[in-house]
């Protein structure tokens, strides 16, 4: 859409052949949608005239009742499509409240960067965005959820929210829409159709079951004492490829009585959900039932590596992990997802899961199996970051990206049991917090860990440069000075030239950003990394080539600057790295720009763009985008350059902080502004902006 030099032509590569961004992504995240969704029609037409009508909708009921498949059925209509998006945030995985707007922030495509509070900052953003947001799975964050969502409604008057909860968040402008059972009476019932489908897929025999009219009597018996629960239903669906309808009919009677005297306190559909899955669990081989409790300490989707890692033990050695889980997938207790760029993933459903946390804790297992979780994905976290600079770099960020959930269920146990640990974990994760978008989020943990843990050692310097890289990106400069002096003399303590050199990254870049290129030089340049010594592939090392290269930018020595930068390129391509390469690509782009080559500063900032997109890297895409603008502009397409200049800005909101306050920064982005103003005049121009700003980010 911005023709020969855009960010968005997804016909061009970058000078490693990356073909570059899709030209139009549409807005939104929604999951993909089960198969076995049945029937809601009236309640389908009801939402989609609250949808219209109202901005605050939760739709409440027993847990597998199927909530969040009627909001994703709902949510997906093309009627119900946004200027601004359709957007669910899962919040199932999150048990600390304290990251619920966090959370949110980021599923909306808001890389916070800004050190103003996370509620304050996504309050505005929201302000004149015209946008549905899913909240699916509150009811163990009512309270926080309540204060969230009346914020937004407040500031946000385009916003519509629609919330999955067992609960209502009980607010005065909240529509409640209770999802019940399916219908289970008659022949064809929607109850009837869902059990169908469920035994039809667990084994083509349940086909002769159907083709009897007293078998699908007795089937339609069997939901009817199911209450219609469309979880239940599957789970017992799934049963007919190991059991006749007959048997299932007998044995679910009798456990439905007995337990559902046993928790009469219970209400009716809580005690069939609840019974049901007992029933299941029942049904389950021994190992099945022991890695069904090890699982449940997982929260959101995990892999078979860690199955194995953390669920083996005892009776259930590694190497039948895998088969047991099939097992368990079979049967409906697991869900089996296949997503791109991550492969194979399980989940839970929480009604399932929450069952085998009681049995975890029946077992006895719940502390051992605790720490197993939260210790191998603080071993994850270091292999991530020994591999970030390297060829799998892209992967990791996948990897890790895809282990959110996990990563912050293991740091919360380990601040508690293990600060030690994670403390090292939370250091590890640097590049998670500073070069993917998660800043007030590594800043928290990291300051709670560098509370609890002790304060010397290689992991305590580790998790105080980390912390100083985050602020940096908050623009919170003193304190990171702070945190880069404190760095260089644990360094020198610990003898340890790659710590000295990252120090001297972190404390050069805290003076360069606000304006003092000079002092960065001396902290950062060739003299000053001969003196620290250590390893010229290191990261502490090519870090302080970065910070060296975009001074002599800033010093006008453009030709210096040249040098330096080509010079960390061929050693990141070297390396098989993109992140850092991708910023050499941007100061090679400045330097052409100050040297007047207009044509090579845009031919570097694509490349530049191409590898950022990669890595989701928001700033670096905002970054990037002022500089293409400020290249076109000088090559005389004014148009282009205007529009590049609006959906920087678009870029820039979603980070917090336009041109993250530095001068050097802000006078790029308005060069490239007055040379394109004056190219197609201020009229033109502002129409050329604000159509570049309508551009999506997510």
């Amino acid at each position: 859409m911005f023709g020969e030099y855009s960010f968005n032509d997804n016909q061009a590569e970058s000078a490693d052949g990356d073909p570059g961004p899709d030209p139009c992504p549409v807005p939104g995240n929604l999951p993909p949608e089960p198969a076995s969704f049945v029937g809601r029609e009236r309640e389908l037409e009801l939402l989609d005239g609250l949808l219209r009508e109202r901005r605050l909708i939760t739709l409440t009921g027993v847990g597998g009742v199927g909530k969040s498949r009627l909001a994703l059925r709902a949510v997906a209509a093309a009627r119900q499509a946004r200027p601004d998006g359709v957007w669910w945030a899962e919040l199932s995985p999150l048990r600390d409240p304290s990251l619920l707007t966090a959370t949110v922030a980021h599923t909306v495509g808001l890389a916070d960067h800004s050190p103003r509070p996370p509620d304050e900052e996504l309050c505005a953003w929201m302000a004149d965005k015209e946008l549905l947001l899913v909240l699916d799975t509150c009811e163990h964050l009512v309270a926080g959820c309540r204060h969230l969502v009346a914020e937004l409604l407040q500031s946000a008057p385009g916003l519509t929210i629609l919330v999955t909860s067992r609960e209502p968040l009980d607010m005065p402008t909240e529509e409640v829409v209770e999802v019940r059972p399916l219908p289970c009476e008659g022949p064809d019932s929607d109850a009837l159709t869902l059990f169908r489908a469920r035994a039809l897929a667990a084994t083509p025999r349940a086909a002769a079951v159907f083709a009897d009219p007293a078998r699908t009597a007795l089937a339609a018996e069997v939901c009817r004492r199911l209450d219609g629960i469309p979880l239940a239903l599957e789970l017992a669906g799934a049963r007919l490829r190991l059991w006749t309808l007959e048997h299932m009919a007998e044995r679910i009677g009798e456990r439905l009585e007995v337990l559902s005297d046993a928790r009469a306190a219970l209400p009716r559909r809580h005690q069939t959900m609840r019974t049901t899955i007992g029933w299941s669990h029942e049904l389950c081989e021994p190992l099945e039932r022991l890695l069904w409790a090890r699982l449940s300490v997982f929260t959101g989707d995990f892999d078979i590596a860690a199955a194995r890692a953390v669920c083996s033990g005892g009776p259930l050695p590694a190497a039948r992990v895998e088969r047991v889980l099939a097992g368990l997938a079979a049967k409906s207790v697991v869900l089996r997802i296949e997503e791109r760029g991550t492969g194979t993933r399980y989940r839970m459903l929480d009604t399932i899961r929450e069952y085998g946390q009681d049995w975890l804790g029946e077992l006895g297992e719940v502390e051992i199996v605790t720490d197993r979780h939260a210790h191998w994905y603080a071993a994850l976290s270091q292999a991530a970051e020994r591999g970030w600079m390297g060829p799998g770099q892209v992967d990791w960020y996948r990897r890790i990206t895809a282990e959110h959930a996990q990563l912050r269920t293991a740091l919360e146990h380990l601040i508690a049991a293990d600060p030690t640990a994670a403390l090292e974990m939370a250091g590890a994760l640097w590049f998670y917090w500073f070069a993917c978008g998660h800043v007030h989020e590594g800043r928290g943990f990291l300051e709670r860990a560098l509370r609890a843990a002790p304060r010397t050692g290689a992991a305590y310097n580790q998790a105080v440069w980390a912390l100083g890289l985050t602020m940096l990106l908050q623009g919170d400069m003193d304190a990171a000075r702070q945190l880069g002096d404190e760095c260089t003399r644990d360094a020198a303590r610990l003898a340890d030239p790659e710590r000295e050199l990252r120090a001297a990254y972190l404390a050069a870049a805290s003076v360069l950003m606000p304006g003092d290129p000079v002092r960065a030089l001396r902290l950062a340049g060739p003299r000053a990394r001969a003196g620290h010594g250590g390893r010229t592939s290191g990261t502490g090392w090519l870090l302080c080539k970065l910070a060296t290269s975009y001074s002599l930018c800033d010093l006008r020595r453009f030709d210096e600057a040249t040098e330096e930068a080509q010079a960390l390129r061929e050693a990141c391509a070297e390396l098989g790295e993109r992140w850092l390469r991708a910023y050499a690509d941007y100061i090679l782009a400045v330097a052409a720009l100050g040297l007047g080559d207009h044509g090579e500063a845009a031919r570097h900032v694509r490349a530049m763009l191409s590898g950022k997109r990669l890595l989701g890297d928001r700033f670096g895409i905002a970054l990037g985008l002022d500089l293409l603008a400020a290249a076109v502009a000088g090559l005389g397409d004014g148009e282009l350059a205007a529009r590049l200049l609006g959906t920087a800005h678009a870029w820039w909101r979603t980070v917090g902080r336009p041109q993250m306050g530095s001068p050097s920064l802000k006078a790029l982005r308005d060069q490239g502004e007055r040379q394109a103003r004056a190219a197609i005049g201020d009229a033109a121009y502002e129409a050329a902006f604000l159509g570049g700003a309508a551009a999506p980010t997510g």
